[in-house]
C-alpha cells in the first residue's frame, strides 16, 4: 500500500507538470514592457482602440470556467472586446475544481505566472498574503488609466469602501451585479389548487376562495393545519403518499428557512450573523431563534417538512417539484425554477406569528459587490495596458453582453425606445441560465441600478422577482437592521478569524442540525450552547466584523 505522503509528492509533482503546459513553458518568461508609442497605447477614448493595431500586445490570462461555457479563446463576446480594443488575450481556462486544488501551487510558481487571473475568487487573507508577498499588483496604482471603473467609484463611494483594503490600496478588481434582489432572496409559494380544495371541503374554514391570491397572509397556526392537511390528504390524487407540505434549501443562499425565524421577530439570514442599530450581532443566541428553531422542529418531527430536507442539495430540492405535482408550498424566489406548473401556484406575504404578530424578515449577506474577481500579477508586462482591457469590463454595455451574452444573440439588435438593450428569450428547449452560460463567462463587471436606469434593461425572470419582492417582502424588513457589506480585514483580523471563526461555524451548525433532527433544544441546552460559544470565541469574531464594519462606514465618510 502507497504512504499517503508519497501520493500527495506524486500529485504535486504532476501538477507542477500540467502547470508549466499552461503558458510559455518552465524556462520562465522573458517579455519587458513595451514603448508606449510603439503600442499606440490611449486610455482615454473609452470607445477607441487601446492600442495601434492588433498583434502589438498579447498577455495570457488564467481563468477558471463554468464546464458548461465554451473554451473563452472562443467565446464570440471576447472576442467582439478584442476588435473593438485590439488587446489580444490568450486566456488558458481551467476548471473549477482544479483550479481550487492548483491555486497555491499556481501563485508560488513564479516563473510561470500569467499575466492575470480572471475569476480569481481570492478571499480577503489571500489579497492580504499575495499583496504582501509582491505577487499582486496594486489596482490603484492603475486607476488612472480606468476611466470607466473610475467613474464608479467617485460615483458609489460604498463601492470603493467595499473593495478597498485595509492598506488603503485596492488589489483586486469587482464583480457589481446589484438588482436589489439578494437581500430577501426567499419567497413563500403555495400551491392554490390545494389550498382552494381544502376551503371548498370546508376543511380549511379561516379564510375564503377570493383570498387565495397573490399576498395572502397566514399566522403560523393557520399554515400549521394547512400542512397539515396537505401531509395528511392525497392532494394530488395519485392514491400515493408522496405529498410534500413544505419545502427550501436548508441554510442554501436562497430558498432556506430563514424567513420562518422571521415571524418570531427574529431578523435571521444563512450566516446567522447581520447588523442590528449598527452592531454585528449572531441572531443564533437570541431567545427568539430558540423559540423558533424548535418550532421548525416540531414540522420536521411532524412530517410538515421532511427531515430529507436538513440535507438534500438544491439540485435534489429543484428535481422535487417537477412532473407530479407534490409541492404544497416552498421557499425559493420564482416558482417557474421550482415546479412544472408555476401558474398552480400563489406567491405569499410572509408568515406572521402564533399570535398574528407581523414578521421581521432578515437580510443576507450575500454580496451584490464581489472581491477578488481579476487580480494582476506582479510580472505583467504593461499591466497599465491590461488593466484599461479590464476598464472595458466595466462600461455599461459590455458589463451587459459580459454577463448575459453579446448584442445580436442574447440582447436585440436594436435598443429600445428608451436606448437600453433588450434581452431575447432563451431557444425553445434551453432554460435562461443555459442559454447564458453558453454566451457569457460572468465575471467582472458593473450592472446597478445607474445601469439599469439608462443603459440597460433587467432580465424579465430577475424584473419579476424584485417586483414581487417589493410587494411582499422588502416592506416586513425593520429600518435598523442591515446586511453585512463586502468587508476587508487587517492581518491581525485574518489572523484572529482563521483561529475562531470555524470553530465558532461549526459549533452553531452542529448543534443547531442535532436540535431540528431531534426535537428541539431544552432551556438548559441552549444557556449551555451560548456559554461554550463565547468560550470558544464567538466575541473575537464579532469584534473582528465590528471593527471592518466601521472602517468600512468611516471609508463611506459615514463615522
Amino acid at each position: 500500500m502507497k504512504h499517503k505522503w508519497l501520493g500527495k509528492a506524486l500529485a504535486c509533482v504532476l501538477a507542477g507538470t500540467m502547470l508549466c503546459s499552461l503558458f510559455a513553458g518552465c524556462g520562465g518568461k522573458t517579455r519587458e514592457n513595451k514603448d508606449w508609442e510603439e503600442l499606440g497605447y490611449q486610455w482615454e477614448d473609452t470607445e477607441a482602440p487601446i492600442v495601434k493595431e492588433k498583434g502589438v500586445i498579447e498577455f495570457e490570462v488564467l481563468a477558471q470556467k463554468n464546464s458548461m461555457t465554451p473554451n473563452y479563446n472562443d467565446l464570440q463576446v471576447f472576442n467582439d472586446l478584442e476588435d473593438e480594443t485590439y488587446v489580444d488575450i490568450n486566456w488558458e481556462n481551467i476548471t473549477e475544481s482544479a483550479y481550487a486544488e492548483r491555486k497555491t501551487l499556481i501563485l508560488s510558481d513564479r516563473e510561470n505566472w500569467p499575466d492575470a487571473i480572471y475569476h480569481a475568487g481570492f478571499t480577503s487573507a489571500e489579497i492580504s498574503r499575495y499583496s504582501r508577498r509582491n505577487t499582486i499588483l496594486p489596482i490603484s496604482d492603475y486607476l488612472e488609466y480606468m476611466p470607466n471603473f473610475s467613474a464608479i467609484l467617485e460615483r458609489r463611494p460604498d463601492i470603493r469602501a467595499a473593495i478597498t483594503s485595509y492598506d488603503g490600496k485596492i488589489w483586486s478588481l469587482p464583480r457589481i451585479d446589484e438588482m436589489g434582489l439578494t437581500g430577501n432572496p426567499n419567497l413563500l409559494f403555495m400551491n392554490k389548487n390545494w389550498l382552494l380544495t381544502l376551503i371548498r371541503d370546508g376543511s380549511v374554514d379561516f379564510i375564503d376562495e377570493e383570498d387565495v391570491v397573490d399576498g395572502l397572509q397566514l399566522d403560523l397556526n393557520q399554515m400549521t393545519q394547512v400542512l397539515e392537511l396537505f401531509r395528511d390528504r392525497d392532494m394530488n390524487g395519485n392514491g400515493e403518499d408522496d405529498e410534500i407540505p413544505m419545502s427550501f434549501v436548508f441554510n442554501n443562499w436562497q430558498g432556506n428557512q430563514t424567513d420562518l425565524y422571521g415571524a418570531f421577530g427574529l431578523p435571521d439570514n444563512p450566516d446567522h450573523m447581520t447588523i442590528v442599530d449598527g452592531e454585528v450581532v449572531l441572531t443564533a443566541v437570541d431567545d427568539k431563534f430558540q423559540e423558533a428553531t424548535n418550532f421548525l422542529a416540531d414540522w420536521i418531527t411532524d412530517g410538515i417538512v421532511p427531515l430529507s430536507v436538513l440535507e438534500n442539495s438544491q439540485d435534489a430540492f429543484l428535481a422535487s417539484g417537477k412532473g407530479q405535482e407534490k409541492l404544497g408550498a416552498f421557499y425559493w424566489w420564482e416558482s417557474a425554477t421550482v415546479v412544472s406548473n408555476p401558474d398552480n401556484y400563489i406567491v405569499m406575504s410572509p408568515l406572521k406569528g402564533l399570535n398574528g404578530e407581523e414578521p421581521t424578515l432578515g437580510l443576507s449577506n450575500y454580496p451584490e459587490i464581489s472581491t477578488g474577481g481579476v487580480v494582476i500579477m506582479a510580472s505583467c508586462p504593461n499591466p497599465e495596458v491590461l488593466c484599461t482591457y479590464f476598464d472595458r469590463h466595466y462600461d455599461p454595455l459590455w458589463s451587459a453582453q459580459l454577463n448575459y451574452g453579446p448584442i445580436g444573440v442574447a440582447y436585440e439588435e436594436e435598443p429600445d425606445e428608451n436606448g437600453k438593450l433588450v434581452q431575447k428569450d432563451p431557444p425553445e428547449g434551453m432554460t435562461a441560465d443555459e442559454f447564458r452560460l453558453q454566451l457569457a463567462p460572468m465575471g467582472i463587471m458593473c450592472l446597478t441600478q445607474y445601469e439599469w436606469d439608462n443603459f440597460v434593461n433587467m432580465e424579465p425572470r430577475a424584473q419579476l422577482r424584485l417586483d414581487r419582492l417589493e410587494k411582499y417582502a422588502n416592506p416586513y424588513n425593520p429600518e435598523n437592521v442591515d446586511r453585512i457589506p463586502t468587508l476587508s480585514f487587517t492581518l491581525e483580523e485574518i489572523n484572529i478569524l482563521a483561529q475562531y471563526e470555524v470553530n465558532v461555524d461549526n459549533y452553531l451548525m452542529q448543534n443547531y442540525m442535532q436540535w431540528l433532527i431531534n426535537g428541539g433544544v431544552s432551556d438548559s441546552a441552549f444557556a449551555e450552547f451560548k456559554s461554550k460559544l463565547d468560550e470558544i470565541g464567538l466575541q473575537e469574531v464579532l469584534d473582528c466584523y465590528q471593527a471592518a464594519y466601521d472602517r468600512y462606514l468611516a471609508n463611506q465618510g459615514q463615522e
